[in-house]
């Protein structure tokens, strides 16, 4: 670790002697609530409030599991979401028929990162058991992982790496997830082709930064970050073979000085936008991926309708303009994925990715933590020890 401050991997794990399990195994004793920090409404970090009387999940479908909680990590989706980013689209997702009516989305727990360790298995889960070591990033629609226990579908977890501890494996997965959709499912990057490659990535010591710069050294690409002065170290030692300091001078004329890319990861937006494309090889596959979309402000603003409307316009448009200029322009977004979460697992276990952390907190610190992240220019993650002594 760095402090600053596959659908195969579960065969091969079945095929290694774990035990599948079989129905569900209940705990030792019926528990009703829980200690949990939640928000009972949209607003900056006084919305945050303890309570020791969350609801205690369960399990309503035989693919889920329900973990206890070991430690977490925030990001900046939990910024956005305390508030009230996305509302409309999550609350569409928590219940598209609505048929809970009158019933809002509060309380509700905020965080996705978590490591930790599987209590209780539904029905249909036939790959974990009471008592492994999961990881897991829970989607924003869900109830999150600020609380002592949480739910997740099957699907969601994997095994944790084994040479990192539960503090250490919470940095991981959500931002993980997020690089891992951008690179790989959205922009077709994997091991096999990567080789010589020039990627240039765009706020290269954040979360998502320092993973998608490991990433793409694992996979033998030349990497060239965009960072200020002070993170320079951190993301030379992550592998970057060349790294920029977009606050010493004009970044995009600092990028003119070197050769055209095959391929750029935009994390952060605004201005790059308007020029990053031009850094692109043209007509040869080059594509441009952006995290920063306008898809949730849109149904905040307009409505579900007319949000995903106005959405599917720009998305449509930018591409086609861009397509007509001889390189790709894609939207990324976070997708939760244990298989994916296997073989980034594996990465960990062979040292070629590990976790960055800029500050751990205590389970009793979460608005400080807050804080923290709100104040900007992390290197890595802050993490919270929901049990201490991980």
């Amino acid at each position: 670790m760095l402090s600053w401050g596959a659908a195969s991997g579960r065969a091969l794990r079945w095929a290694s002697g774990r035990a599948p399990a079989r129905g569900l195994r209940a705990s030792p004793r019926a528990r009703t609530a829980m200690p949990s920090w939640v928000i009972d409404r949209y607003g900056s970090n006084e919305v945050l409030r303890f309570t020791r009387d969350m609801v205690f999940p369960i399990i309503h479908f035989p693919n889920e599991v329900i973990i206890k909680v070991h430690a977490a990590s925030l990001n900046p989706i939990d910024l956005s979401m305390r508030s009230g980013y996305g509302a409309t689209a999550l609350n569409m997702k928590r219940d598209p028929l609505k048929l809970k009516t009158g019933e809002t989305e509060f309380p509700l727990t905020l965080g996705r990162d978590v490591s930790g360790v599987v209590m209780e298995c539904g029905l249909g889960v036939s790959y974990f058991k009471p008592g492994d070591e999961v990881w897991a990033a829970i989607p924003p629609w869900k109830q999150g992982t600020l609380s002592e226990f949480v739910v997740a579908s099957g699907n969601e977890v994997s095994f944790k790496p084994k040479c990192l501890s539960h503090t250490e494996a919470a940095a991981l997965p959500y931002v993980g997830l997020t690089a891992w959709s951008a690179l790989n499912q959205v922009g077709g990057l994997n091991q096999s082709n990567c080789s010589g490659k020039r990627v240039l990535i765009l706020g290269a010591s954040g979360g998502v930064g320092t993973f998608a710069v490991q990433l793409m050294k694992a996979w033998d690409a030349h990497v060239t970050a965009v960072c200020s002065h002070d993170a320079s170290t951190l993301v030379k030692k992550l592998g970057a073979d060349d790294v920029v300091d977009y606050k010493s001078r004009n970044l995009e004329e600092q990028l003119k000085t070197l050769p055209l890319f095959d391929f750029i990861l935009d994390n952060v937006g605004g201005s790059n936008e308007k020029w990053a494309l031009d850094r692109l090889k043209k007509w040869s596959g080059a594509t441009y991926v952006t995290l920063v979309t306008p898809f949730l402000i849109n149904m905040d603003k307009l409505g579900v309708a007319d949000g995903m409307l106005q959405t599917g316009v720009t998305v449509g448009s930018k591409t086609l303009k861009h397509l007509l200029k001889g390189v790709h322009y894609r939207w990324a977004f976070f997708m939760p994925s244990g298989p994916n979460l296997d073989e980034i697992a594996e990465l960990v276990d062979s040292g070629k990715i590990q976790p960055v952390i800029d500050e751990v907190f205590s389970f009793s610190e979460v608005p400080k933590a807050f804080l923290k992240l709100e104040g900007g220019h992390a290197r890595g993650k802050t993490v919270i020890n929901v049990i201490s002594r991980q």
